[in-house]
């Protein structure tokens, strides 16, 4: 059996008494997409942000590839050159171009001649349909466009692992279809994603697995249609019902 190219055991994280992460147990195999649901606060953010190792785990592991790269002596830096990470809000340099936004990582941290770099950000700018924006500056782009980049430059590290968190609650609802469009593409490349995401009917599409999470623990998570069809755990049904009830599922 092939081992998973993610697996999270046992992860905790507080600040302070509140704990935001109770003993997270969350595997993901390779070319697998996986969603987390649950509410806000549920601690969808934080999991990233702790296997993007910009969280110190107070307890428990984080393995990508068969490394634990939770322990202190790894090298953060070069961990975080195969997880991409993609945020709501864009986080795109704003006195920077475009490319220079997309290259900047491949030219300063895994040094990359500026040549090459750009001709392969031009590729994945062509990718997100963004070639002609090149020159342009973020406040030149709309929100969906800037978010767009965002995935552009977090691809331009050629990460082994995609993160998304949130990336569509910053967009205004007509834009939200367009980013959606290029992770439905990611999935169907073969991109290895945690998604977390309030948009229930895409986690339902393009998910593998969906995992719901609430109060810092992972309560369910099985396949789509497991999870929102038949869920078994009573925390589970009590989310849905009020996701049906808002009109989001």
């Amino acid at each position: 059996m092939t081992a998973p190219l993610l697996r999270v055991q046992g992860l905790r994280k507080g600040y302070g008494k509140h704990v935001v992460l109770d003993s997270v147990d969350l595997d993901a195999a390779e070319h697998s997409c996986t969603a987390l649901i649950g509410a806000s606060g549920s601690g969808k953010s934080t999991l990233l942000r702790c296997i993007d190792l910009l969280e110190v785990v107070d307890d428990g592991v984080v393995e990508l590839d068969g490394q634990d790269i939770t322990d202190p002596r790894v090298d953060a830096d070069e961990v975080r050159s195969r997880i991409g990470i993609v945020f709501q809000a864009f986080n795109l340099f704003p006195h920077l171009s475009v490319l220079d936004n997309v290259t900047l990582a491949p030219r300063k941290v895994h040094k990359r001649p500026r040549d090459e770099a750009e001709h392969d950000a031009l590729q994945l700018l062509d990718r997100v349909g963004l070639r002609d924006k090149a020159g342009a500056k973020p406040d030149q782009l709309s929100g969906g466009q800037q978010q767009r980049v965002a995935i552009a430059r977090a691809l331009a590290n050629r990460p082994r692992l995609m993160l998304f968190d949130e990336i569509t609650s910053a967009l205004d609802p007509e834009l939200v279809g367009e980013v959606l469009a290029l992770v439905r593409e990611l999935q169907q490349d073969g991109m290895t994603m945690l998604l977390a995401t309030h948009e229930m009917g895409f986690a339902r599409e393009v998910a593998d697995r969906v995992a719901f999470l609430e109060a810092g623990r992972v309560c369910e998570i099985g396949p789509p249609d497991q999870v929102f069809g038949d869920p078994q755990r009573p925390e589970t049904r009590r989310f849905l019902r009020r996701i049906i009830e808002a009109g989001r599922l």
